[in-house]
């Protein structure tokens, strides 16, 4: 994996270092970080620092958590200019792909891409409505059932980067879903039902379709079958009423598990508020998310989201959106300024798949990727790959299809 030049890890300890001296250490190790809002909140703080101060702040907090966090976290001397990729092929000769940006990378660049992988991930640069029709379509299977669930987040206030309804409302109407989120554990606008609602209306999400806040009426149990951490999982009460599941995700960072994508919105996302509470402490507690290790979170994070795949038979598919590449969440109502350029569509039957192939674009590119690397290795985050590929959720090696052209 690519790393930044030398000069900005020295940049980064200094920074670092007088960050830890002034504040302390945020975290106790082998602690994961402040669950989602409260956290989140402290890292848009920063959001007008210069890239520096954030990468100080993200090596700081990765230093806190050396029992969990990945084996290698410091920069290797690789020029960003490409140094371990040879010269990228031009666009449309079958071995490429073009980003949103106008980025072109190579198929071989993205370490997890096989030609012979049983699982696909479809890719188009078009971030547009038509776009993200044309990607639910290549899949080529359809949700079973009359009432289908359309899963997103609805986004923090004031200015979080929850996807435009704009953008998906045609393919809302096309699987005549409607809309389901939970509320949340740790505060924020969306902590209660009647705000949540608000929220969502005020988004616009209630224009374009019906809207249901699934754990309005608390938990339903669903058993966690192969799991190493749970053994049931806490879904909203209206989870059941609905035959198939149309995941909408926004790919970007996030505080406590380094990404966000197909697997948090249906593990943190799909748990109600109980639920939450079991993830986020690896089934310790019931009534608070604080504390848990990092590892048995993530851990957790792919067992949910493997009972909620197996509650519904498979009859759910995924469609993610990388756009507003922040290394904060939708959970954040102060999100960093992405650094990166918006890169496309991407679609699959499988969630591992697919947010492995959103990980691996990011590394692949030679955009700023820096800050957004940072955060995920800064959480050991593909670990929730690791598991979910270990426990039968999906696979990490894929086959990428674009669909553009």
């Amino acid at each position: 994996m690519r790393r930044r030049k030398l000069i900005s890890v020295i940049t980064a300890v200094v920074a670092a270092a007088a960050l830890l001296a002034g504040c302390g250490s945020r975290a106790a190790s082998g602690q994961n970080v402040v669950p989602d809002t409260a956290v989140e909140a402290e890292d848009s703080s920063r959001s007008g620092e210069s890239e520096t101060q954030s990468g100080a702040a993200e090596q700081a907090a990765a230093e806190t958590q050396t029992e969990t966090g990945p084996a290698s976290t410091a920069p290797e001397e690789t020029d960003q200019t490409g140094a371990e990729q040879t010269a990228s092929p031009q666009a449309g000769d079958g071995e490429s792909i073009t980003t949103n940006g106008g980025e072109v990378i190579a198929l071989s660049a993205l370490e997890h891409q096989a030609e012979d992988a049983a699982s696909t991930v479809y890719f188009t640069s078009e971030i547009t409505p038509e776009a993200m029709i044309a990607a639910y379509e290549a899949l080529g299977v359809e949700l079973s059932g009359e009432n289908i669930a359309v899963k997103l987040s609805t986004g923090e206030p004031p200015a979080s980067n929850y996807l435009d309804p704009e953008l998906i409302a045609d393919l809302v109407h096309q699987v005549d879903g409607t809309i389901v989120e939970n509320n949340t554990a740790y505060g924020g606008q969306r902590a209660s039902t009647a705000m949540h609602y608000q929220v969502a209306e005020d988004h616009g999400f209630t224009d374009i379709a019906d809207f249901v806040v699934l754990d309005e009426n608390g938990s339903v149990s669903i058993p966690v079958e192969g799991g190493t951490q749970l053994t049931e999982n806490l879904v909203g009460a209206h989870f059941p009423e609905y035959d198939g599941y149309l995941v909408l995700s926004h790919f970007k960072g996030h505080a406590m598990a380094g990404f966000g994508g197909a697997i948090k919105n249906i593990s943190i996302g799909m748990a109600s508020q109980e639920g939450k509470c079991l993830i986020h402490t690896a089934g310790e507690s019931h009534t608070s998310p604080w504390g848990g290790e990092q590892d048995p979170f993530t851990e957790s994070m792919a067992e949910a989201g493997k009972s909620v795949v197996d509650a519904l038979d498979g009859n759910i598919l995924f469609v993610s959106v990388m756009n507003h590449l922040s290394i904060d969440c939708d959970c954040d109502g102060n999100p960093a300024e992405p650094d990166m350029h918006d890169m496309g569509i991407l679609a699959s039957t499988d969630p591992v798949a697919l947010d492995q192939a959103c990980v691996d674009m990011v590394y692949a590119s030679q955009d700023d990727t820096a800050s957004l690397i940072q955060r995920m290795e800064s959480r050991n985050a593909v670990h929730v790959l690791e598991h979910g590929e270990e426990i039968g959720l999906g696979s990490r090696t894929y086959r990428m299809v674009s669909i553009d052209g």
